[in-house]
């Protein structure tokens, strides 16, 4: 497949993803960003949830997954970026799809009682998910530091502030902030996302040059 179309996948996906992150917000009466979950926007009880999952998370998880399966060999991959990209593709895009597939409860049950399984498996997602994308970023930024020495900084700038602010997120899950926390690890993952992309469409320009 043509590293352009590639490319396409990862900027879309997450392009996608911030258009659901929004619109779900707005869908609902009196929804603070501030201080509510992303989860709580397309919950089981929400009206618009289901749709929200259905033309949203998933599909955009799809094309996330895509761009890191597909991409990572238009990097000069060794084994870090390997490991890096997989992992993300797991973990971000696969994830993303879970959580959507097995949404939280109503109000997202931060004390868990009596969750239900799609609660569990939301919750185990998501954690998973924000333990280990962090770290794989900044072990790609590691892993190209000689030969894309800008976009390894940005990685690894990125990774380290997602990290401090998964700390601040995880903390304290009644905090008021922790929906502002949440938002701000994934544009983080957003960001790189779309510098990823973009490194892979150089790759190609570079290639027909």
């Amino acid at each position: 497949m043509n590293n352009k179309f590639v490319s396409a996948f990862g900027f879309i996906g997450v392009s996608l993803l911030l258009f659901t992150f929004i619109l779900g917000g707005l869908l609902i009466e009196n929804y603070n960003i501030t201080s509510q979950f992303i989860s709580e926007s397309y919950a089981v009880d929400t009206k618009h949830g289901l749709y929200l999952r259905i033309f949203g998370y998933i599909p955009s998880g799809i094309m996330i997954s895509l761009f890191y399966f597909l991409g990572v060999k238009y990097l000069q991959p060794n084994i870090l970026v390997k490991i890096g990209f997989y992992g993300i593709g797991i973990f971000y895009g696969l994830g993303t799809i879970i959580t959507a597939i097995f949404p939280c409860d109503s109000g997202c049950n931060t004390e868990m009682i009596n969750p239900s399984f799609a609660q569990i498996i939301h919750n185990l997602s998501a954690l998973i998910m924000y333990l280990f994308v962090p770290f794989f970023i900044i072990s790609i930024g590691l892993a190209i530091k000689k030969t894309r020495y800008l976009f390894s900084i940005q990685s690894i700038i990125l990774g380290l502030f997602s990290l401090i602010l998964i700390y601040l997120f995880s903390s304290n899950l009644t905090s008021e902030f922790k929906g502002l926390y949440q938002r701000a690890i994934e544009m983080l993952f957003i960001i790189w996302t779309i510098l990823s992309s973009i490194e892979i469409n150089k790759a190609s320009i570079l290639k027909q040059s």
